[in-house]
């Protein structure tokens, strides 16, 4: 038997196939979500959604025909039918499953924030317009913006007490395990961290600028697939901010100095790009890719929104930072993000650096550890009734923390 895991982002897609008797991947691809073009966090597509009928079913058939279009695709480059798919098990956020499932989505755009069910749905493949006979489960939804890749990730994971789970993406999910509670939040961080709302960003595809490093004078870039850039991804814009702010060329309060305040030969890299500064990563004859001071603020909004929502939970567990016993950090943003880059920025302190380790693909690794389940997905079920979760909207408290994160830290 085959299974099909998904992992339904909000700016990128993931799936595998799985041979389900041995447990071998057979294969797995990635891309870009078709809803991008209606906004490219969950906010702008659930206000253009309630707002028009056409609009929420056009978002629901496009995510659909993706989803479907990457499962086939998946079935060619391992050489079977798609019809031989038996199980698909899928995990994003409230508002990506409900436009899947083409449930309404006012409970999501107002007050109070709640997803129309919290349990996991079980669904056959034609109620998504489907051909074949697949059983689709979708992941349990705990509440508000907390949903089943928050729940997958942490099932994937397998924390222990005093430990703080972190999806680097738009919604920023966030979970800190605190004996038999499970502490969970969504920080609106936008899609900056994916390469998204940048002016030369890009998902972590072939092109994609994916490291950064200043060497002396010279600028040392990784790209994906080795080939000429096109663009920088999530990683190579964190990495990016954090060589400018040890070679002083980005200042604490973000910004970026000109040309004439800047004593090396990098300040020929510094230009003007839009009425501002920005510094150019990539040039040649056909093209120039450059970190503009606009992007330079998308990242510290949601750099802020991140550690903000760290520190509501941290003060809600009553788990101060300093006595985590491990941070895990997962994400679709390129190249593995060094934990001491998130310190040079403002996301994690030091003892945080200390324990963290990275997993890639956190929320798909968890869809397939449910697939592999022998006893379905009660484990996964039992889990998602461990969160409780604490909204970040119209939050005082969260407010005041985003606004004392937002300039990167000076040490």
């Amino acid at each position: 038997m085959y299974v099909l895991a998904i992992d339904l982002g909000t700016t990128t897609l993931a799936a595998s196939l799985i041979d389900h008797a041995s447990g071998e991947r057979l294969a797995s691809a990635g891309a870009l979500n078709p809803q991008r073009r209606f906004g490219a966090d969950v906010i702008s597509r659930l206000d253009a959604a309630v707002n028009s009928t056409a609009l929420r079913q056009e978002m629901t058939d496009l995510i659909r025909a993706e989803l479907k279009r990457l499962g086939q695709e998946l079935c060619s480059t391992a050489g079977i039918a798609w019809g031989d798919v038996r199980k698909i098990a899928i995990a994003g956020n409230p508002a990506m499953q409900h436009m899947l499932m083409g449930l309404d989505l006012a409970s999501l755009a107002f007050p109070p924030y709640r997803p129309l069910c919290t349990d996991g749905t079980h669904l056959e493949a034609a109620d998504l317009g489907w051909d074949g006979s697949a059983d689709v489960y979708l992941f349990p939804m705990p509440g508000g913006f907390v949903g089943g890749d928050t729940v997958a990730f942490v099932h994937g994971a397998e924390p222990g007490d005093a430990t703080l789970c972190l999806d680097l993406g738009t919604n920023g999910e966030i979970a800190l395990i605190a004996g038999d509670s499970i502490w969970a939040t969504s920080a609106a961080a936008g899609p900056a961290f994916e390469g998204g709302n940048l002016s030369y960003g890009m998902a972590a595809l072939p092109g994609a600028i994916s490291s950064v490093r200043i060497e002396g004078d010279r600028l040392v870039l990784q790209v994906i697939g080795n080939g000429q850039p096109s663009g920088i991804c999530g990683s190579g814009a964190i990495e990016a901010v954090t060589e400018l702010l040890r070679c002083s060329i980005l200042e604490p309060g973000g910004r970026l100095r000109s040309a004439g305040e800047i004593d090396s030969n990098l300040a020929s890299r510094v230009i003007e790009y839009q009425g501002a500064a920005a510094f150019v990563l990539y040039r040649d004859a056909e093209r120039q890719i450059v970190l503009s001071q606009e992007d330079v603020r998308q990242l510290q909004l949601a750099k802020a929104a991140l550690r903000g929502g760290i520190d509501v939970l941290v003060e809600r567990s009553r788990i101060q930072c300093d006595a985590l016993k491990q941070v895990i950090l997962t994400g679709s943003f390129g190249a593995v993000v060094q934990a001491g880059w998130l310190k040079t920025i403002g996301i994690f302190d030091e003892s945080m650096v200390q324990t963290t380790r990275f997993t890639p693909d956190g929320v798909l690794a968890g869809v397939e550890k449910a697939l592999a389940d022998m006893n379905g997905f009660a484990a996964v079920e039992n889990l998602a009734r461990r969160f409780r979760v604490v909204p970040l909207s119209g939050t005082p408290l969260f407010e005041t923390l985003f606004m004392r994160h937002i300039d990167f830290p000076t040490e």
